[in-house]
């Protein structure tokens, strides 16, 4: 397991946000207003789970000690987790776009409980062998592409981290999950951002040179809202995730700089980099 650096400003990131903010003028931090601020960054630090061999994520990023390369996992979590503490019972998920299992797995190495009625992993092509060793155990094999997709059952929640950014149409895709959700839930997704001329400009391009698999839709956080509006959902969080990110860099070792990422992708949610949110479906 790589070993993890230490750093004195680990100390102080948890508590110098609150003052931070407050010297920068923003109003007391909620969990109505900027609440990934208020999120736990800690488990992060000595997370074993996430610097195990199995967990896919470069070994640069295993060695420090806030890897902003994992906080697509941790937008997910928390938002999970929101979600199970505001209904108070086990939760039934579908994962869109599954890989090799590392949401099920970060998120079962948080330390709140989320307690799981039924997790079902959907891809196109399913890793079976690896997610049964990450815990997965209902499994739909299907194309989300296809005309004649549909989810084998209805769900509290649907998870869909970097996945639409590889489909040609992301807004009928997450049409066609949102009819599967049960009437209160919430669909939670990400993909990387950009601000919305650039995001035109970039689709065009990428579309013309992407390999089979790869990166064909790009997003802006207008795009994000005319998705919601499109699928008759209600956007209630959207946050950008960083400024820099640097695998490996000695700065991902202060939760204070990890903190700031936050701030940043908060305030500025086109930044490019990394956009994160949740939808729910009108009750």
């Amino acid at each position: 397991m790589p070993r993890v650096r230490q750093s004195p400003c680990n100390e102080i990131g948890e508590r110098s946000l609150t003052e931070f903010s407050r010297h920068a003028g923003f109003p007391d931090l909620s969990d109505r207003f900027l609440p990934q601020l208020r999120w736990n960054l800690a488990f992060l630090a000595e997370n074993k789970t996430v610097r195990s061999k199995r967990f896919g994520i470069p070994a640069e990023a295993k060695s420090v000690r806030y890897p902003i390369r994992l906080l697509r996992y941790w937008f997910g979590y928390h938002l999970i987790r929101q979600e199970a503490k505001s209904l108070g019972y086990p939760l039934e998920v579908a994962e869109i776009g599954v890989h090799s299992g590392q949401m099920l797995e970060f998120l079962r190495s948080g330390p709140d409980r989320i307690d799981l009625a039924k997790w079902t992993a959907v891809d196109a092509v399913m890793l079976r062998e690896k997610l049964l060793k990450a815990g997965y155990n209902d499994f739909f094999e299907a194309n989300i592409e296809d005309p004649l997709f549909d989810l084998p059952d209805d769900y509290q929640v649907a998870v869909l981290l970097h996945i639409l950014e590889h489909l040609f149409e992301p807004e009928s895709a997450l049409q066609k999950i949102a009819r599967r959700i049960r009437p209160g839930g919430a669909l939670i997704g990400g993909f990387p951002v950009l601000p919305q001329p650039l995001a035109k400009l970039r689709q065009r391009r990428v579309r013309k040179t992407a390999a089979p698999m790869g990166h064909v839709s790009v997003f802006s956080p207008a795009r994000v809202k005319r998705m919601a509006k499109f699928c008759g959902l209600q956007l209630e969080f959207l946050s950008g995730a960083f400024l820099v990110r640097s695998k490996g860099s000695p700065l991902e070792n202060s939760a204070l700089w990890a903190r700031f990422n936050l701030l940043w992708g908060a305030i500025f949610p086109g930044w490019p980099g990394e956009i994160y949110w949740l939808m729910r479906k009108p009750t």
